[in-house]
């Protein structure tokens, strides 16, 4: 632990949301401090302890707190202390921020809007099968402040959004990815720059002798990194250059443009690292990905279905419809603000779409004049005469691809949702075979 001053220490703190993160942090902050808790919401809390210490909204509007540590899902403005919280954001940190006022410990901390959780995921396996003492934390489902036994050399491997970054103040990470970037999340951040600015708040705090990789064609970051100078060392990642190692890899996850790029990364870091080639090679070949993002979930010889539920945007779903053949593309839900199809001419040919839900007239304007497309009023409908078009090409090549493209909020509580849904489905269709069959 840090010898200096602590300013998580002795205080008077008010942590505002009681999710996961916020929970960790009053369980981390509760024996050093005087803790408050604040949620938008009136949820029933059975736990004692959390339960008297939370606090009412009047109560907080006569009270001066040092610090508000507040939960990444929150808008500074629409929420409840929106107010509050614009009088006293000088005051306002994250859990990332109480994590790095109490640990020295290396971070090697992942960003971007598209692949985050799958790169994370590919690093932690790499570096566990080289014998690193590794947490996975962040945005990907664990918080960092969760954790327990940490050794002086234990490494964490961060998933950090937007959303997370735009509050913290103090973190910062020996080693920083930002992966890709476009248009996302602009109904929170308003503007395209500011959403670009809480991303690289990830590269601005980091220090002399700090590593950062970025992608090397990326037209945002390289931008961006015009404006701004930076202290730690900024590499580049060419995501073609590997192209034949990675094509040599017997993995099928890793055919897909998206994929290819985030292992790109991981192949640049290892050397960072001086990994051993001949394990990073069997980690990677073994490598299966994470729920609904780009899962395979059903193979025979002549039909491939993909759920990749996890895409909440275009962008997201571009590498995976260039990766395979005659496509019959299952879109739609909340589509996301400022969000813009950019997949070449090449490939509209071998693409039928089939829009479901909400926004079913955003996505026909976005696909019109370019892909043939059916509308359907649910994913159950549109599935349905995905199938029955299908089963006619029996010894045809063809992938039945989910990828919405959109949030899922206009049907599903969340992606996981929505992606167990869709396999649910499927099993329905195929007798219960939701595993890969070839």
């Amino acid at each position: 632990m840090k010898t200096e001053i602590n300013i998580f220490l002795n205080k008077k703190i008010l942590i505002y949301g009681i999710g996961k993160s916020g929970l960790s942090s009053f369980k981390f902050l509760k024996n050093k401090n005087d803790v408050f808790l604040y949620d938008d919401f009136n949820i029933n809390v059975k736990n004692l302890s959390i339960r008297k210490n939370l606090v009412s909204y009047q109560n907080i509007l006569k009270s001066n707190f040092d610090q508000i540590i507040i939960s990444p899902g929150i808008d500074i403005k629409k929420c409840k202390l929106s107010k509050f919280l614009k009088k006293n954001k000088d005051k306002i940190y994250s859990d990332l921020d109480v994590f790095y006022e109490f640990y020295k410990n290396d971070c090697i901390t992942i960003t971007g809007t598209n692949g985050k959780s799958t790169t994370c995921q590919l690093l932690y396996e790499v570096l566990i099968d080289q014998k690193y003492n590794v947490r996975l934390v962040g945005n990907i489902g664990t918080p960092i402040l969760s954790i327990k036994n940490i050794k002086k050399h234990t490494i964490f491997v961060i998933e950090a959004s937007s959303y997370q970054l735009e509050y913290s103040r103090i973190f910062r990470s020996k080693f920083a990815m930002i992966l890709n970037l476009s248009p996302d999340h602009i109904e929170r951040h308003k503007t395209l720059n500011n959403y670009i600015n809480a991303k690289f708040k990830l590269l601005k705090n980091q220090l002399k002798g700090h590593f950062a990789l970025v992608k090397k064609d990326d037209a945002l970051i390289n931008k961006k990194l015009k404006q701004i100078k930076l202290n730690s060392k900024i590499k580049k990642v060419d995501t073609k250059k590997n192209y034949q190692l990675i094509k040599n890899i017997d993995n099928q996850f890793f055919l897909s443009e998206t994929n290819r790029e985030n292992l790109s990364f991981i192949l640049e870091l290892s050397k960072k690292f001086k990994l051993k080639k001949n394990i990073l090679i069997r980690t990677i070949k073994k490598f299966k990905g994470l729920k609904y993002r780009q899962e395979i979930i059903f193979k025979t010889r002549y039909l491939t279905i993909i759920n990749d539920s996890k895409s909440t945007s275009f962008s997201s779903s571009l590498g995976i419809l260039k990766a395979n053949p005659n496509i019959y593309w299952l879109l739609g839900g909340v589509y996301k603000k400022g969000d813009k199809f950019n997949l070449s001419k090449n490939y509209f040919k071998k693409i039928k779409a089939f829009i479901f839900g909400k926004n079913k007239k955003f996505f026909q304007q976005k696909l019109k004049g370019k892909i043939h497309y059916e509308k359907f009023n649910s994913l159950k409908q549109a599935l349905k005469k995905v199938i029955s078009i299908t089963e006619k090409q029996k010894f045809v090549p063809k992938t039945i691809l989910f990828s919405p493209c959109a949030a899922s909020f206009d049907s599903f509580k969340n992606f996981e949702e929505r992606g167990f849904y869709f396999n649910k489905l499927i099993g329905k269709y195929f007798n219960g075979k939701q595993k890969i069959n070839i």
